[in-house]
């Protein structure tokens, strides 16, 4: 696939032009993002405190379907859009529970899930349906979004990377043929997250997923190794550094070589754990693309 064109052949207008400014920022810009806290009371802590601190504020919103709050990240998702940004979404879940413990305490029997008309698999397609629903709203709001489904899956503490490579990748086809066909969800750009080091064995197919990632919580670091072993793996791909703690400076990432297509610290301590005057400094680098940045390209 051409660098610069989406698996999904029928995806929007909108979102292959989301898609198109991204590859066309590709190694001389990194897009900043920020996680939110989950849940309508501090969803909007993190963005006010950068903003507080910068006079800016990320240019890509991450979401999070965690709680069964569709309602929430729906309306979030289209004010972030309607305010220039970008949207993206991943999704603590188990296949009974839709909470942080069930997406890690779950251990399913993968034969019967990844079966069809068994008990479990009847059980996550009802929940997968659940999120599609709100993801079309967002298709009917011309709302495209970088969908992170599945993140960490090599890490192994999650369900869905509790089987093996085999059975992730039959998971996460699974997935992109229900939304795409049956769905219609035409709308989502598809980032494949890995954890950590980037473990062999857990492509489910480049046909599959538009983004590659990694993410790691393991000190200030650009994470060059992940970056370089993801190079390796899918060169014709876009990279996100899609969840980090501690933030760089910004010289560090172009000078290692290291240019991710954007970056997103998590939500709450990950983040206010940043000092202040590292965050400005980020934000005020005019390599680092804010809210207030996008309107330039």
């Amino acid at each position: 696939m051409d660098i610069m064109t989406l698996n999904n052949p029928n995806a929007t207008p909108r979102t292959r032009s989301l898609y198109r400014l991204l590859a066309s920022l590709w190694g001389n810009r990194i897009v900043l993002g920020q996680q939110e806290s989950p849940g309508t009371v501090f969803a909007d802590r993190e963005v006010e405190w950068i903003q507080a601190v910068t006079g800016e504020m990320p240019a890509l919103r991450g979401l999070d379907f965690i709680h069964d709050d569709y309602a929430g990240v729906i309306e979030r998702a289209r004010r972030w859009n309607d305010m220039g940004g970008i949207v993206t979404v991943c999704w603590h879940t188990g296949i009974s529970g839709n909470d942080y413990p069930s997406s890690k305490e779950e251990n399913p029997d993968w034969e019967k899930l990844l079966t069809s008309g068994t008990e479990e698999h009847t059980l996550l397609l009802h929940r997968w349906d659940q999120a599609a629903e709100a993801l079309l709203q967002l298709q009917k709001d011309d709302v495209p979004v970088l969908w992170r489904p599945f993140h960490e899956f090599d890490g192994g503490w999650f369900w869905w990377g509790k089987g093996d490579g085999t059975a992730f990748c039959r998971l996460w086809r699974m997935m992109f043929r229900y939304y795409t066909e049956v769905f219609g969800l035409n709308n989502l750009i598809w980032v494949l997250g890995y954890a950590d080091d980037v473990k062999e064995g857990w492509n489910p197919g480049e046909e599959y997923f538009d983004i590659a990632g990694s993410d790691t919580y393991r000190g200030e670091t650009v994470h060059k190794a992940a970056f370089n072993r993801l190079k390796e793996l899918y060169p014709g791909k876009l990279l996100a550094y899609h969840e980090c703690g501690l933030i760089p400076e910004p010289d560090a990432f172009f000078k290692a070589e290291c240019p991710w297509s954007w970056l997103m610290p998590w939500h709450g301590s990950w983040m206010m754990n940043n000092h202040p005057a590292r965050i400005a400094e980020v934000y005020h680098d005019e390599r680092m693309v804010t809210l207030s940045r996008l309107d330039t390209f």
